[in-house]
């Protein structure tokens, strides 16, 4: 590769991540730590309040260039939330799927603001590849409820209440533009994975990315997708490390199926294996 696409690469990269932006913070959820009893008080009241109404209230972190390279927190800029290790990954499984003519298509269910599907896109625009789709699969308006009855795995979730998951289409396609990476190459699936996978017209997959955080959502996308991942293609978990519930998703989909392929870890929380 050339050294002014390697320079590209590593440049959007940090965007897409927010590691340019040093003085911007980042999300994560709001835990009240005051010493004095009754503001602890009055604030767990009010966090109360708001999730009775279904709305997760977060705080600002300040910014923090390991925590952001690992992917901790929600960029307030940025345009993923994978970090720099789980984009080096999807770099690295889109090589050697390109090297090795792995046939098929990308995915990825669960995007946010689209950022590592913009990275898959123009990975595509920097190897000349004119025939392989990015797939960007999401409800774009957050995470769905737990189905406690069917997936019990997923009680106690309250992801679907906070306002900062929930990324419409539009501004994802915006997304797409700015980075000048929307166009026929990229499909997007709009809806409940349980209702969109199924049916999604995808022949072939070289790369699959599961970021749905839940049971259900790793589920679906397990079902529904992984039979159609080429022999030497890769399959990404983006939650495995930090959900027990998605870890679980994964073993259960495994052991059924009795695949024995080894399973790799990227960070704290990605890992991956590669279908022999």
């Amino acid at each position: 590769m050339a050294k002014t696409e390697e320079l590209y690469i590593d440049l959007l990269k940090k965007n897409l991540t927010d590691l340019l932006n040093e003085g911007a913070n980042h999300y994560a959820p709001f835990s009240p730590r005051s010493k004095n009893p009754f503001k602890r008080m009055v604030l767990n009241y009010m966090i109360n309040t708001f999730e009775k109404k279904k709305i997760k209230v977060v705080q600002d972190v300040p910014f923090n260039y390991e925590q952001r390279s690992v992917g901790i927190g929600w960029p307030a800029n940025g345009y993923t939330m994978t970090g720099m290790k789980r984009l080096n990954n999807v770099e690295f499984c889109i090589n050697e799927i390109l090297k090795n003519n792995v046939p098929g298509d990308f995915i990825e269910t669960g995007v946010w603001k689209g950022g590592t599907c913009i990275f898959m896109r123009a990975m595509l625009s920097i190897n000349n590849i004119k025939d392989r789709t990015v797939w960007v699969a999401d409800s774009f308006q957050g995470l769905p409820e737990p189905d406690v009855e069917k997936y019990p795995e997923d009680e106690g979730d309250d992801l679907y209440s906070i306002e900062q998951l929930r990324v419409s289409l539009d501004d994802v396609k915006t997304n797409f533009k700015k980075f000048g990476m929307l166009d026929e190459q990229v499909q997007f699936l709009k809806g409940w994975f349980k209702d969109t996978l199924p049916t999604a017209p995808i022949e072939k997959l070289a790369l699959i990315r599961l970021d749905g955080d839940m049971y259900e959502s790793t589920m679906d996308g397990l079902v529904n997708l992984y039979h159609k991942l080429s022999p030497g293609g890769f399959i990404i978990i983006d939650d495995y490390g930090a959900i027990e519930a998605c870890k679980k998703a994964v073993h259960d989909f495994r052991d059924k199926h009795g695949i024995t392929d080894e399973i790799k870890e990227i960070d704290w929380t990605g890992y991956y294996w590669q279908k022999t």
